[in-house]
């Protein structure tokens, strides 16, 4: 298995904690591989149920009976296909001297597995997965990483054209046979076809009315699409930093795709030449890095803002825990430069420290709290927030 120790070592904790934990991420990006090895390091008792299978749906006809007798450690894989067995969890959590911990895998969020939320306060623990980063991979990889992104069978495909073909398959998946379990509230064609338009507007300010008026429906409602493209994965919003700013600042979101391999797929980006000559290139890039910047330090989402005022001054990326301000810019050229932007940023919010982090091969001082960073020497050059 690539990588995953900490996630491994991640999970054991919060199992110890808690009666059920939730391990939720997209389809495909390596939940049940780590579910599986997980449970064969168990020295207990373990039970597998994938509700993908007849044969396990089948098992769970009488949900409380065929719960209620195990012990050790019982895994349920795609949890949002029964969210039924969520009060019956409940129950056999408030056992005494918990005979068996359940690991709970889900292919969506918290928020759209609301019945969990209502019934398993207090009970339950979510961990996030994602896909493969840096150290997974190693740092003279992370263009490969890039261009195919951080599925696991996308990155280890024999080719860039088997990557590409897997990721089609994926969407394929995600449209056919995902959206639509997920109930009539939410068209599947209508849903791709949102997605499909954000990927232009990958990096970019939310403008839901924008949205809206290219198909013809309400800003309410092209929110909500957007949502569900959050809460199933394949979308990340990046919220505005607006506290305790004299100038008027922009309050929308920023859109980024989850994955920067299905937004490559999405833009028909096939070779690592096709990408270096597309206009998304430096989004892409800027997407990129952040998501690896931000599993580096060890910030939170929570955490995470980009800033910008209506007067042009900008910050891709505001991390904030407790009085400590680091900010980021995210630049693909090999020979970055101060800007004003830069400097009103410093000046404004406080900074720490801004690191501009660029594909070049050097890390050197640019001015002071400002520095340049190579991309693929964050690893070793950028301290965390622990």
């Amino acid at each position: 298995m690539l990588g995953r120790a900490a996630d491994l070592e991640e999970l054991r904790r919060r199992l110890r904690r808690q009666p059920v934990v939730g391990l939720l991420g997209p389809r495909q990006i390596g939940k049940t591989t780590v579910a599986r090895e997980l449970a064969g390091r168990s020295s207990g008792a373990v039970t597998y149920f994938d509700l993908e299978s007849p044969a396990d749906l089948n098992r769970l006809d009488d949900t409380v009976t065929a719960l209620s007798s195990l012990r050790g450690l019982v895994v349920i894989d795609e949890i949002q296909r029964r969210p039924d067995l969520f009060p019956v969890l409940r129950v056999l959590a408030d056992r005494p001297r918990r005979p068996a911990t359940f690991l709970v895998l889900g292919s969506a969020s918290p928020q759209l597995l609301k019945q969990s939320s209502e019934t398993l306060a207090g009970r339950i623990s979510y961990y996030e997965l994602n896909g493969l980063g840096m150290p997974d991979v190693g740092s003279a990889h992370w263009r490969k990483l890039w261009l195919r992104g951080g599925y696991p069978r996308s990155y280890l495909a024999r080719s860039d054209a088997e990557s590409l073909s897997w990721r089609g398959d994926l969407r394929r998946t995600y449209v056919d046979q995902d959206l639509p379990a997920l109930g009539p509230g939410f068209p599947a064609r209508t849903v791709e076809r949102v997605w499909e338009m954000l990927v232009h507007h990958h990096g970019q300010i939310w403008n839901g009315s924008e949205v809206g008026r290219a198909f013809g429906v309400s800003h309410t409602t092209s929110r909500r699409y957007l949502d569900l493209l959050v809460d199933t994965f394949m979308l990340h919003l990046l919220p505005p930093w607006s506290q305790n700013i004299g100038k008027r600042v922009v309050k929308s979101p920023k859109i980024y795709f989850r994955d920067s391999g299905l937004l490559h797929a999405l833009l028909g980006v096939r070779t690592a030449d096709d990408l270096a000559r597309h206009v998304k290139v430096g989004a892409s890039f800027e997407g990129f890095a952040l998501d690896e910047v931000t599993r580096h330090i060890g910030a939170d989402r929570r955490e995470c803002f980009f800033w910008a005022t209506h007067q042009g001054a900008e910050l891709d990326l505001l991390v904030v825990r407790g009085s400590r301000r680091l900010g980021f810019e995210f630049k693909h050229t090999i020979a970055p430069s101060v800007t004003k932007s830069m400097r009103v940023a410093m000046a404004n919010l406080g900074l720490e420290r801004l690191d501009v982090i660029h594909v070049g091969k050097e890390t050197y001082p640019m001015a002071p709290g400002i520095r340049a960073v190579a991309f693929e020497r964050i690893h070793k050059d950028i301290r965390g927030l622990r």
